[in-house]
């Protein structure tokens, strides 16, 4: 199945799962990328850089890092509660924080330097519109740089959370279990960036290490701060 034909509504990073997301899982699996994904950018070139699915803020805290000063960078997503805790976080840095749906991009053609996704475009429905998005309003010589995920089996303590979701959900398992871990096609990924306009693509695979003070923090973080917390929590509120 192409990446084109998975439809599915994005599931809600809403109520208490930001706070635990950012408490145990920002520190345990996305700092390590963070840091990654920022020091790919050119600072000489990004004069504005958009950043999609900012959740609560790491990569948007290490871009600030990076860039000049006089860079403007526009954070945004899609959950109000995710950004909140970002703005509180960040609020003695200059972000230009807005809630923005990557597939209608509310900015002119040919705006922005550099385009910034870190583990977002796998929760995006319409991941070629979002993409043309992308290409739209990308400025000459612009930069979109994303991370996904690989196979879930790749991924230790995802991999052994998911198998207990299974077990517990047995056959009704929600549209929203397999996304984090759907784009990890890099054929499929670069078929669907060349249709949107992209021509110099390139495609690379990096490990980071995670690490948990315990497997209990770890579990926790999981479950509470994950993208299917809310529908165990619809399913059987005691599991």
């Amino acid at each position: 199945m192409d990446l084109k034909d998975i439809s599915f509504a994005p599931p809600s990073f809403s109520g208490s799962i930001p706070e635990h997301y950012e408490r145990v899982l920002g520190p345990m699996f996305f700092e390590p990328y963070a840091v990654e994904i920022s020091k790919r950018i050119d600072p000489s070139f990004a004069r504005l850089v958009l950043e999609i699915g900012s959740g609560t803020g790491r990569v948007t805290a290490h871009l600030r890092k990076v860039v000049s000063s006089t860079t403007k960078i526009i954070g945004s997503d899609i959950s109000e509660d995710m950004l909140g805790i970002a703005k509180e976080k960040l609020k003695e840095l200059n972000i230009d924080w807005q809630i923005i749906d990557a597939q209608e991009l509310p900015f002119a053609d040919d705006s922005i330097d550099v385009i910034v996704g870190c583990f977002c475009y796998m929760f995006v429905p319409d991941k070629c519109k979002a993409f043309a998005e992308a290409y739209r309003v990308l400025r000459p010589r612009g930069m979109l740089i994303f991370s996904t995920w690989d196979k879930l089996e790749l991924n230790g303590a995802s991999f052994t959370y998911r198998r207990i979701v299974r077990e517990l959900f047995e056959d009704s398992l929600p549209e929203s279990y397999n996304l984090p871990f759907s784009m990890n096609d890099q054929v499929a990924i670069k078929r669907m960036l060349q249709a949107t306009g992209f021509s110099k693509i390139l495609v690379e695979s990096v490990g980071k290490e995670s690490f948990s003070q315990t497997a209990g923090e770890a579990a926790n973080g999981l479950a509470r701060g994950g993208s299917i917390y809310n529908e165990i929590i619809k399913h059987d509120p005691s599991l």
